[in-house]
């Protein structure tokens, strides 16, 4: 209950932009469910699956370009699950338009898209949140915020490789051409420093070089003065694949923890926004941050590339 008008406040609509597996399993079921949310409808590049996932959750179904127009209007904010290059100027005609975002990341492939979102967001002075699933699952969110509250870290390791691309792998994200093309780096390196530079402190030096297949080796220097090493990668063998995440120092070391789904960390996100639009205090994960991911990625692809 509001207990200065005494009635119960309304929801957010938030407006859904893609159709794909993530999608599917996650944003559409996490927004649906949401007590404070109403799912303003679904756009799609393809009538037939925006129609197919609108009438699964009971809501209206868009697409083309007057339908990106129509669901910002029927909507307060809207979330995002598309590639990121197509996510880009959408972000910024939504913003635009003074519609809050809720981006997946990397917000963009290219710095110039990015600064053209964070752009738009600061002087539309809308809410936006990015999508790093470790900053908004409870128990790596709670994780993340003892380690930087403990300090004194000297170093850090995260490794993060997944069998997307592994002989016999029959998972639906691998049909995603962005990420066949952009690799490890692109798709999970954004979760592994959304861990490291809140606990670090930014980044300040980083030296990249590839590994096999599309593994990505990361050394970075951080402002706190520590130092951390992280691997990417999405084409390990099945019997290799996991994530570790560790950090040493002078008060020993620290493992995150595993977490429960991206589901329920994507109800965190919606949280995060709902509160960033309520205070308009903005997130440490906000568009700003995901530009920042995004110069540094590129900066690392270019040396891993060279």
């Amino acid at each position: 209950m509001d207990s200065a008008a005494g009635t119960t406040a309304a929801p957010l609509r938030i407006g859904l932009l893609g159709t794909g597996p993530w999608a599917r399993n996650t944003q559409a079921p996490a927004l649906a469910a949401h007590p404070g949310v109403e799912l303003s409808g679904v756009w799609g590049r393809r009538a037939e699956a925006a129609d197919a996932l609108a009438t699964a959750h009971g809501t209206r179904a868009y697409t083309g370009e007057e339908g990106v127009d129509a669901l910002l209007e029927a909507s307060d904010a809207v979330a995002f699950a598309l590639p990121p290059d197509v996510q880009a100027p959408l972000a910024v005609r939504a913003a635009r338009a003074g519609r809050h975002i809720l981006m997946d990341k990397p917000i963009a492939t290219t710095v110039e898209g990015a600064r053209a979102v964070a752009d738009a967001v600061a002087e539309a002075g809308v809410a936006s949140i990015v999508f790093c699933t470790l900053r908004f699952a409870p128990e790596t969110a709670a994780w993340i915020a003892e380690q930087t509250a403990v300090g004194g870290w000297f170093t850090a390791r995260a490794q993060w490789l997944g069998s997307l691309y592994a002989e016999g792998s029959t998972s639906e994200y691998a049909d995603s051409p962005w990420r066949r093309e952009k690799g490890g780096l692109w798709d999970v390196g954004p979760h592994a420093l959304s861990v490291l530079i809140p606990v670090l402190g930014d980044v300040e030096h980083l030296t990249a070089a590839p590994g096999p297949a599309d593994t990505t080796h990361l050394i970075l220097r951080h402002s706190s003065g520590a130092s951390s090493t992280v691997t990417l990668g999405l084409s390990a063998p099945p019997g290799a694949a996991g994530v570790e995440i560790e950090f040493r120092g002078e008060h020993g070391t620290a493992s995150a923890p595993g977490w429960d789904g991206a589901e329920t960390a994507f109800r965190g996100a919606v949280d995060a926004l709902a509160e960033a639009v309520r205070t308009g205090v903005p997130h440490a994960c906000d568009a700003r941050f995901g530009r920042h991911l995004t110069e540094l990625l590129v900066a690392a692809e270019t040396q891993a590339r060279a």
